[in-house]
C-alpha cells in the first residue's frame, strides 16, 4: 500500500465501481485504478457464494452490513425503521438474496437524462448478461459477465404458487419476465472507509481515507491520502456517497454548518430524495413433507453438510437455493383497483395507469412477500455530529408518509393470504408474523390441516380487520434493501447532484456511480441496475479518457446470478 497516485480512485467498492473498474482495465492496461472499500474481502468466501446463507449477512453481529438506524415517525407507530446496506467488496453483489430482475423500459426513460433512455441502455443490459433461462430473447445478451440462470434447485412449492397464481389469481405465466415489458491492473485496498475528496480550486484531485474501524478495529485510525491524476469516482451507495460529499463540502449549508464543515458548493440535493421499496415478510406453515429451507437456516449442521456434498458434485441442492423461485408482477384489475379504495385511486391514474409495464407491486414465493415498488414517499439521508461530537446519520426514510403508499401493502396481504391458503402444501399462518386480528373474526391466524379448495371464497375482512392490516404494516413494515437516489441524477435547479455524464455540479474531475444516481425508483430488485450503471459509467469514462471500448469477454470469469 505504498503506491500514493493513481490515475482513477474510486472511493467506495461496491457493485457500481467494481463493473467499472473491471471494464476501464480490461480496454486499458496501462491504467492505475484504485478501488478504497472500507469493508472486507469476499471472494470465494462461501457466505458470499453459496445462495442459500443471505440471511446471515442480517444477523445483529454481521460485520458484512452497516445497519443504518432512522429517525421515528409516526407513520410507523413511531418505530425508528432499521436499513442496512453492504459493507463489504463487491457491495450488494455480495450479500443480496441473489435475485435477478429487470426494471421496465419505462423507468429508465422516466429518468429524463440524456443518453440513459431504454432504448441507450438495452446493448448495455445484454451486453453484462449470458442469460441461460431462454435461448435467443432479443432483449437478453448470452455472452456477457454475469450468468443468469434458474438456479441449481427447485421447491416444490414454487409449482403450486404458479398454479395457484395462474387459475385463482388468474395471471398469465411468463418464462421471462425480465424483457423490459412483462409485467485486471487494478488495486483494490479493503479495510479502508473514505472520508472526503481533496480538492484544489475545487478540482478532484484524491481522497483521504482511515481504516475502517468495523472491519479493522485494531488498526491505527490515523488519516492517510492517496491522489488521482485523472479522476475520481464516488461509488458508496445511496448512504455512503452523499455523506463522502457533504465530508468534502459539497452538500446543504444547513447540514454542513451543523457539522462545522466549510461549505465548498451549495448543492441542496445531496442526500436527499431517498426512495425504498416498502415491504414485509408473512410466515405461513407447511405440511410436513414439503421441502423448505428451515433446516438449513436453522443452522441443522448435518442437513447442511448433506447439502453441500451434493452442492459440490453437482450444484443441485438446496445450497443453491435462495427461497424464492416464483413471483407474481402485480398490477390490480378493475375490480381490485375499486376494492384498494378511494386513497390510491389518484397515484393510479397518474403514475400507473399509462404505464402497462409498471407493476404495483410483487408478490413473492418467499414468506409472502409484496413489496411496493413505487411508493410516493421520498426521504433523505444526511451526516450529523452527536452531543459527543461525533458523526452519527440523519435518517429520515419517508416510509408511509404518502398516504397511498399503505394501500398495496394492506390489499396485497391480503391477495397473497388467498394464494397461499390454496396451494397444497398450506398449513396455516404463523399468527406472530401475522395481524392480530379480533377475536371472533374469520380473518384470525393459525395453523389448520390443509388448503381451501380453489374455488374457494375470498375470506371476509371487517372494517376492524382492515385497521389490524393497517396497523400490523406500521408496525412491521420493513426496508427490502433497495435504497437509491440520494445523489441524484437530475438538473441542479431540481435538487440535482449530477448531470447526465455523472459530474457533479460544482467542481470537476468528480463523478458519482452508484445507486445513488437514480432520480427516480426502478420496480426491480435494484442488482441489476446497480450493473447497468457500472455498464455506463465505464463506457462515459472511457470516452472522457480516449479509451477504445473493446470486447474483453474472454476476461471474465462469470459469477452465478439467480433468478
Amino acid at each position: 500500500m505504498s503506491q500514493s497516485e493513481f490515475d482513477i480512485i474510486f472511493a467506495g467498492g461496491g457493485t457500481t465501481a467494481c463493473v467499472v473498474a473491471g471494464r476501464l482495465a480490461a480496454w486499458d492496461r496501462s491504467l492505475r485504478i484504485l478501488i478504497l472499500e472500507g469493508g472486507e474481502h469476499t471472494l470465494n468466501q462461501a457466505a458470499h457464494v453459496q445462495p442459500f446463507r443471505y440471511p446471515g449477512h442480517q444477523a445483529p453481529t454481521s460485520t458484512t452490513v452497516t445497519f443504518n438506524v432512522g429517525n421515528p415517525t409516526p407513520c410507523l407507530n413511531g418505530r425508528a425503521p432499521i436499513v442496512s446496506c453492504a459493507h463489504c467488496v463487491g457491495g450488494g453483489s455480495t450479500v443480496n438474496v441473489m435475485v435477478y430482475t429487470r426494471a421496465p423500459a419505462s423507468d429508465y426513460d422516466d429518468w429524463g437524462a440524456d443518453g440513459w433512455e431504454s432504448k441507450n441502455l438495452i446493448p448495455l443490459m445484454k451486453k453484462l448478461e449470458t442469460y441461460e433461462v431462454q435461448p435467443n430473447r432479443p432483449t437478453h445478451g448470452y455472452n456477457g459477465p454475469i450468468k443468469v440462470s434458474s438456479g441449481g434447485c427447485k421447491l416444490g412449492s414454487t409449482e403450486e404458487f404458479i398454479r395457484v397464481g395462474t387459475t385463482y389469481h388468474k395471471r398469465q405465466y411468463a418464462e421471462d419476465t425480465n424483457d423490459l415489458e412483462t409485467c485486471n491492473t487494478y488495486s483494490i485496498w479493503a479495510g479502508k472507509r473514505v472520508k472526503c475528496v481533496i480538492f484544489e480550486d475545487k478540482r478532484a484531485v484524491g481522497v483521504e481515507f482511515t481504516s475502517d474501524p468495523v472491519s479493522c478495529p485494531n488498526a491505527d485510525q490515523s488519516s492517510s491520502t492517496v491522489r488521482a491524476t485523472k479522476l475520481v469516482v464516488v461509488s458508496s451507495g445511496a448512504f455512503g456517497s452523499p455523506a463522502i460529499l457533504e465530508r468534502s463540502g459539497i452538500g446543504a449549508e444547513a447540514v454542513l454548518k451543523q457539522c462545522g464543515i466549510e461549505q465548498l458548493v451549495d448543492l441542496p440535493g445531496v442526500g436527499e430524495n431517498y426512495r425504498d421499496h416498502n415491504g414485509l415478510f408473512v410466515p405461513y406453515f407447511a405440511a410436513d413433507g414439503a421441502i423448505t429451507m428451515d433446516l438449513l437456516w436453522r443452522g441443522n449442521e448435518s442437513d447442511v453438510q448433506e447439502n453441500l456434498a451434493q452442492w459440490k458434485i453437482n450444484g443441485k441442492s438446496l445450497i443453491a437455493q435462495n427461497g424464492s423461485d416464483a413471483k407474481i408482477k402485480w398490477r390490480p384489475d378493475d375490480d381490485e383497483l375499486k376494492a384498494m379504495g378511494s386513497a390510491f385511486q389518484p397515484r393510479w391514474k397518474e403514475f400507473f395507469q399509462d404505464r402497462p409495464d409498471k407493476a404495483v407491486a410483487i408478490f413473492a414465493l418467499w414468506e409472502g412477500t409484496t413489496p411496493h415498488l413505487y411508493p410516493a414517499s421520498a426521504g433523505s439521508v444526511h451526516i450529523k455530529l452527536d452531543k459527543n461530537g461525533q458523526e452519527g446519520i440523519d435518517f429520515n426514510t419517508g416510509y408511509l408518509d404518502d398516504p397511498s403508499d399503505i394501500v398495496p401493502l394492506n390489499f396485497g396481504y391480503k391477495k397473497m393470504r388467498e394464494i397461499y391458503r390454496r396451494m397444497p402444501s398450506y398449513r396455516g399462518e404463523v399468527p406472530a408474523g401475522h395481524p392480530h386480528f379480533p377475536e371472533g373474526s374469520a380473518a384470525v391466524c393459525g395453523e389448520t390441516t390443509g388448503p381451501v379448495n380453489l374455488n374457494a371464497p375470498d375470506l371476509i375482512y371487517t372494517a376492524e380487520d382492515d385497521e389490524a392490516i393497517d396497523r400490523y404494516h406500521r408496525d412491521c413494515m420493513q426496508t427490502t434493501w433497495h435504497s437509491l437516489g440520494t445523489c441524484a441524477m437530475k438538473p441542479r435547479a431540481d435538487q440535482g447532484v449530477i448531470d447526465a455524464r455523472l459530474n457533479v455540479y460544482g467542481v470537476t474531475n468528480l463523478k458519482v456511480a452508484d445507486m445513488s444516481i437514480a432520480p427516480k425508483n426502478v420496480g426491480t430488485n435494484t442488482y441489476s441496475t446497480a450493473l447497468l450503471i457500472g455498464e455506463k459509467a465505464a463506457m462515459i469514462i472511457a470516452d472522457e479518457l480516449g479509451i477504445e471500448c473493446r470486447p474483453c469477454e474472454s476476461s471474465w470469469k462469470s459469477p452465478q446470478s439467480r433468478l
